[in-house]
């Protein structure tokens, strides 16, 4: 059964987009009001990657219009897959806060709040469960970097999709860069993966949904010398023990309406109702179609303080374990957002903004037309 779309009661009051492509969508997509024009920005490649070279999140957030300001991120942060800030000076507390935003704005359920970590300790470093420090233990580093038979493309996944309620958005700031160099994260776009296969191939796995499971951090608990965080991990179905969900393979980003391929090669083990073999060519084949088109792909060089958000609805990423210091230092929130699903009415990431140019150009010509008579 394909799972029900869940919906917030301020969903209503967003602003939708009604003409063009969406009309037709059980939750309507989120219109961007450009609000964030006025800021330096560009486009890091055209699949996916969007840049501010000098605003603050800081001054977002303290703004009095922060609700529109913070609405359009997300939104452009849905469309563009990742978006970056250079050298911000953006606190735990304040990214907390835009974390918890990033999703409520654009209408995620209420019962949604920021991820913990199932192998989180009791007492973080920060004191706080909801932000995830990643620092590298040297061990770990050193037999990473000494694997130089292992792929480095075998990392690509989407954040914790072992969980029956997966994140929506993510913000990583890197607070110390590695002092050996190196460390840069890739991403890539779910929407332009789903795009790269054919029409036959795309409506074959819209029928079909994935197992995906986290189990293995039981072991990684169990060696950090605690157990599970078995209490609510941002929403109340991310319960108890049982690091695993089904979603389906093809997934609706409800804030864009557009579809995108949703498995990964960390996570995703199997596909529901398929024999071992067949599964494993589908996901094989997926999971390298990802991986070698990079042209889907965009390359992070990371300086101190920088932030990334991107959207795991509709984007993978990759560390790059180049390195060998262990002073590499970053604070990561995950927000919780919905149960995935397909809507049978939502298209590709192409098909929509031709639809919007359409409807676009079609206004234009009847206003032009009312100025004649």
């Amino acid at each position: 059964m394909a799972p029900t779309i869940e919906t917030s009661s301020q969903a209503s009051s967003l602003p939708s987009s009604k003409t063009g492509y969406g009309a037709n969508l059980k939750k309507q997509p989120i219109k961007y009001s450009g609000s964030l024009d006025k800021y330096d920005h560009f486009e890091v490649t055209p699949n996916i990657g969007e840049e501010f070279s000098s605003v603050q999140l800081s001054s977002l957030l303290e703004s009095d219009d922060y609700e529109t300001l913070v609405r359009d991120l997300a939104v452009l942060v849905a469309q563009r897959g990742v978006v970056f800030f250079r050298n911000q000076d953006i606190n735990d507390e304040q990214q907390k806060k835009l974390g918890k935003l990033l999703g409520e704005l654009t209408g995620k359920p209420k019962e949604s709040g920021l991820h913990v970590h199932p192998t989180e300790a009791p007492s973080s470093e920060t004191g706080q469960d909801e932000i995830l420090v990643l620092q590298p233990d040297q061990g770990v580093l050193n037999q990473k970097f000494l694997q130089t038979t292992t792929r480095a493309a075998k990392n690509w996944h989407t954040d914790i999709t072992f969980e029956k309620v997966p994140s929506d958005y993510a913000i990583l700031k890197i607070i110390k860069k590695p002092s050996s160099g190196g460390g840069d994260t890739l991403w890539a776009s779910g929407y332009a993966a789903y795009e790269k296969l054919s029409p036959t191939y795309q409506k074959i796995l819209e029928s079909l949904t994935a197992h995906h499971s986290g189990m293995h951090f039981h072991a990684v608990a169990k060696q950090s010398g605690h157990g599970i965080v078995t209490t609510p991990r941002g929403h109340p179905l991310n319960s108890g023990d049982d690091l695993y969900a089904d979603h389906p393979i093809i997934r609706t980003n409800p804030v864009t309406g557009w579809k995108s391929l949703y498995v990964n090669p960390i996570f995703t083990e199997s596909i529901n109702g398929l024999g071992w073999d067949e599964s494993r060519s589908i996901l094989d084949f997926l999971n390298q179609n990802l991986k070698e088109n990079h042209d889907i792909h965009v390359r992070f060089r990371w300086n101190d303080n920088d932030v990334a958000i991107w959207d795991n609805r509709s984007t993978y990423h990759t560390a790059t374990y180049d390195y060998t210091t262990t002073d590499r230092l970053g604070h990561r929130v995950l927000s919780c957002g919905e149960v995935p699903y397909l809507d049978e009415n939502s298209i590709s990431r192409t098909e929509a903004l031709k639809a919007d140019l359409e409807a676009a150009d079609s206004a234009a010509s009847k206003l032009a037309q009312l100025n004649v008579n």
